[in-house]
C-alpha cells in the first residue's frame, strides 16, 4: 500500500492540512492576503491568501480581485491537501513523522511539489537518513545555501534571505 493510500485510510499518522503546517503557511505565505497581487519574488505572479496561485486554484486568480476569508480557507485546505497527497506519492519512508512531513509539505507549496519530489532532500528522507534530508531543506551536500534564489526576467539569479529564512525553519521544523 503506497503513503498516500495509507493517509487516506488512516492506516499511518499522518495528517492533511495539519494546524502545524497551516500555522507555519501563514506565517511564511502570508495571513489575510484576501486581495490578488503580483508576487515579485515570482516575476509578477498573481497571489492570494496563503500562496495560492492560478497554478494551484480552481479558480481564476487575477490581480486586485478580493476574495474572501472563507474562500481562502476552502482554497488552501483544497490546495494544502492536493499538493500533500501528490507528495506522498513520492515518499517511500513510512517512518517520518508528521513535522517531517509538514516541513516537506511547505517546501511543495512554496517551490512546486514535483520540484520538491525530485530534490536531494526527499532522496535521502526516502533512503531514511532522515535528519541528512532535512538539512537538505536548506543546504546543499556543499554547505552552500538552496532554494533560495530567484530568477528574473533576464536569467540572473538572487540570493534572497527570506526566503533561506523559510528554508531553514522547514529544515528546523523537519528535523523536529
Amino acid at each position: 500500500m503506497s503513503l498516500r493510500n495509507k493517509i487516506i485510510t488512516g492506516s499511518i499518522a499522518l495528517v492533511l492540512s495539519s494546524s502545524t503546517l497551516m500555522a507555519f503557511l501563514g506565517n511564511w505565505e502570508g495571513e489575510g492576503q484576501n486581495v490578488v497581487y503580483a508576487d515579485k519574488l515570482a516575476q509578477g505572479l498573481p497571489t492570494v491568501c496563503a500562496g495560492i496561485t492560478r497554478h494551484t486554484s480552481p479558480y481564476p486568480v487575477i490581480v486586485g480581485d478580493y476574495w474572501s476569508p472563507e474562500r481562502c480557507t476552502e482554497v488552501e485546505h483544497l490546495v494544502v491537501q492536493k499538493g500533500q497527497l501528490a507528495l506522498a506519492d513520492c515518499l517511500t519512508n513510512e517512518d517520518i513523522n508528521q513535522n517531517t512531513f509538514d516541513a516537506l509539505s511547505s517546501h511543495g507549496h512554496n517551490v512546486g511539489t514535483p520540484s520538491t519530489c525530485a530534490s536531494r532532500a526527499v532522496g535521502l528522507i526516502n533512503a531514511g537518513r532522515i535528519a541528512e534530508g532535512c538539512r537538505a531543506l536548506a543546504w546543499g551536500a556543499d554547505g552552500r545555501p538552496v532554494w533560495a534564489y530567484v530568477t528574473d526576467a533576464k536569467g540572473n539569479k538572487r540570493f534572497v534571505p527570506g526566503l533561506h529564512a523559510r528554508r531553514r525553519a522547514e529544515a528546523e521544523l523537519c528535523a523536529s
